[in-house]
């Protein structure tokens, strides 16, 4: 279960319950180029690994979206313990293993990371927030869309659509969570984002649905661009 979302400017100062906004801290770009004069985007993780941690795909797609707008990047995950650890060959917890987030997720960000009580909201123009069980897990006990329909009142957001449909949509009951939290729920195919123009919060569903890689992509792409076009307004 997974899906993308992302908060534009004043929003993301608005949503300074994700995670504690300190002072200033250096930006340190994912490879080591100097700073883009482009967009200064947040990109959180919160582990390595889909049933545990940050959807590996999603993460990358969203670096190379970013990467082709021209965006300047950093990376953010919390330092603190995971949940739990989950054995990916079977999709159970690993009773005798323990992880921590920030460290795992320096494998996404090939070891350029800043721990996320060092974020700061007047830093960046965006906050973009990987899918996978490790937002549910390890961020704020829920998917990414969520956090949003947890955050901002009324807010509109996608998981993608609302009925199963035969197993295509696998999550499509998490529609209904969202509008018990007072958020509006937007259907969405998968290589569409739907924008909230007012909140100017962002998203795709990704892999809430069952679908080819490169769809999934397609629809992480859309998401960026659109959150990269709000960021020049």
């Amino acid at each position: 279960m997974a899906a993308v979302r992302a908060l534009v400017a004043s929003r993301l100062r608005a949503a300074s319950a994700f995670a504690p906004l300190h002072a200033s801290t250096p930006r340190a770009a994912l490879h080591g180029s100097a700073p883009r004069p482009g967009a200064r985007v947040a990109l959180v993780l919160s582990g390595c690994g889909v049933y545990d941690g940050t959807e590996l795909h999603e993460a990358s797609a969203v670096l190379v979206h970013l990467s082709r707008g021209g965006a300047e990047v950093q990376i953010f995950a919390p330092d603190i313990p995971q949940m739990h650890v989950v054995d990916h060959t079977k999709g159970q917890p690993s009773e005798s293993e323990t992880r921590n987030v920030l460290t795992e997720s320096a494998r996404i960000a090939r070891g350029k990371i800043t721990d996320l009580a060092r974020l700061s909201a007047a830093n960046h123009d965006a906050a973009i927030f990987p899918g996978g069980f490790g937002a549910a897990k390890n961020l704020l006990c829920c998917i990414a869309p969520v956090l949003a329909a947890k955050v901002l009142r009324g807010v509109e957001v996608t998981v993608g659509h609302e009925q199963e449909e035969g197993g295509r949509w696998p999550y499509a009951g998490t529609a209904e969570a969202i509008k018990a939290l007072g958020a509006k729920h937007c259907v969405k195919g998968v290589t569409e984002a739907h924008v909230d123009q007012k909140n100017k919060v962002v998203t795709t569903p990704a892999f809430m649905c069952e679908t080819e890689l490169h769809h999934i992509h397609d629809g992480i792409g859309a998401m960026v661009k659109k959150v990269l076009e709000l960021c020049r307004k």
